[in-house]
């Protein structure tokens, strides 16, 4: 009986560092792109809380190999319009292609656009910028998965604060949502 408390002892510590450690990668991550994010909210209106949100999900707060290898921090696949630098990776589909950027700065913009000029995402502008739920419902169609950690991790790493915007109980809205409009 001793030996499975010290076992499940040290594995909580080692589930805690964990988590902490990523805790504060993203903390990082958050503090180093927060003025861009900020700058991209006042020139295209895409909320800085919603931009960082998304790139700390795709990028796994810069750590993913497309991040890494590409400056890609929003997973932006190629499309038939893109001239840029490709790398091949699979995701939905093997080998799909991604778009390559010279920066970070140059994914973030180009993220901001990307939702900005796509049909697509037209209904998102038609938003109150300080909608979170709705700009978190409307840029994730990853399913309900994705989109509640997305959500969770507006609320609980409390990306939203520097734009002044607060979610309040955006889980359960936000899911209710989701069940409502998927049809």
């Amino acid at each position: 009986m001793l030996k499975k408390i010290v076992l499940l002892n040290i594995g909580l510590w080692i589930g805690f560092t964990f988590l902490q450690a990523q805790t504060n990668i993203t903390e990082s991550y958050i503090q180093q792109y927060k003025d861009l994010a900020i700058r991209e909210m006042r020139r295209t209106g895409v909320p800085a809380a919603i931009k960082l949100a998304q790139a700390i999900l795709e990028s796994q707060s810069g750590k993913s190999s497309l991040a890494l290898t590409a400056n890609n921090h929003f997973g932006i696949k190629c499309k038939t319009e893109w001239t840029g630098g490709k790398t091949y990776q699979d995701d939905d589909e093997k080998g799909e292609c991604f778009r390559v950027y010279a920066s970070a700065e140059q994914s973030f913009t180009d993220h901001s656009d990307f939702l900005k000029n796509r049909p697509y995402y037209a209904a998102l502008f038609k938003l109150n910028p300080l909608d979170m739920e709705g700009w978190a419902f409307l840029v994730n169609d990853y399913g309900p998965e994705s989109y509640l950690y997305f959500t969770l991790l507006m609320d609980n790493g409390e990306v939203w604060t520097f734009d002044n915007t607060k979610i309040r109980g955006c889980v359960n809205k936000t899911m209710n949502r989701y069940e409502k409009n998927r049809g």
